[in-house]
């Protein structure tokens, strides 16, 4: 096994989330805040993990000082109505979070209504996608604009992504992981004929909450699964291990 390769597009160690050393950038991607409200009504009781997250995420901006915060969709979790307590504590969380650096959203499909939870310093960009120094940032519920697909890489999120281990006993168990990998030439193309070609980075949720896909059973969901080589794409755990290409993980 090896580690993932060091580049201007870093994970963090050990944590689901990315550093741009370079412009001095840090990306968060499905914070789903509220989720237990959901897991409440299908009969899974769980304390609020909302305030640990936070903690957890504010001690990852401590560290590494940024200039520039991206949030990379569903900073919410209901939809289409939210629970007073997640208004509220996503309200806090986009107050306290301005402390560390600009702020800005890509929303996601759980963000209906983000804007009346923000501040007007707070930049809120299409949920198509937003462009800086040429990598493309998006949820990944929607495709993409034409633009985005011109840079010469893609960060993604949304399909939750793990991996799905079997043992002998037939027992499965699930891990978060990153996919890096490729996009399908010919798809690719016919769908954005102008496109450069870009490499693509699929991130974690940061939630632990979430749940996710299995990718070496499901794939990825969202449109840029059906474009995405999914099969040589490589898979990389939380604490930066290689697996190897998803096609040699079923």
């Amino acid at each position: 096994m090896v580690k993932m390769e060091i580049s201007t597009i870093q994970p963090t160690p050990n944590q689901p989330a990315i550093f741009i050393k370079k412009k001095k950038i840090l990306v968060f991607a499905d914070l789903h805040i509220g989720i237990e409200s959901q897991l409440k009504e299908q009969g899974i009781i769980t304390k609020s993990r909302t305030d640990l997250m936070i903690k957890q995420l504010f001690s990852i901006c401590k560290k590494y000082n940024p200039k520039d915060i991206i949030l990379l969709g569903d900073i919410k979790h209901n939809i289409p109505w939210s629970t007073i307590q997640e208004r509220k504590d996503v309200k806090n969380f986009l107050t306290s979070i301005k402390d560390y650096g600009n702020i800005h959203i890509v929303p996601g499909n759980h963000d209906g209504n983000i804007k009346k939870l923000t501040s007007e310093d707070i930049i809120i960009h299409p949920s198509s996608g937003m462009i800086y120094d040429n990598i493309g940032f998006v949820h990944g519920h929607r495709w993409p604009n034409e633009k985005i697909m011109e840079c010469k890489q893609i960060i993604t999120a949304h399909t939750h992504p793990t991996i799905m281990f079997l043992d002998r006993l037939n027992v499965k168990t699930f891990e978060p992981c990153w996919i890096k990998g490729n996009f399908n030439s010919k798809k690719l193309i016919e769908k954005y004929p102008d496109s450069m070609n870009p490499k693509v980075l699929v991130m974690p949720a940061f939630n632990s909450l979430c749940g996710g896909i299995a990718v070496n059973q499901e794939g990825i969901v969202g449109p840029l699964g059906k474009i995405i080589d999914i099969k040589n794409s490589e898979i990389y755990l939380i604490d930066g291990v290689c697996l190897g290409k998803v096609k040699d993980l079923k």
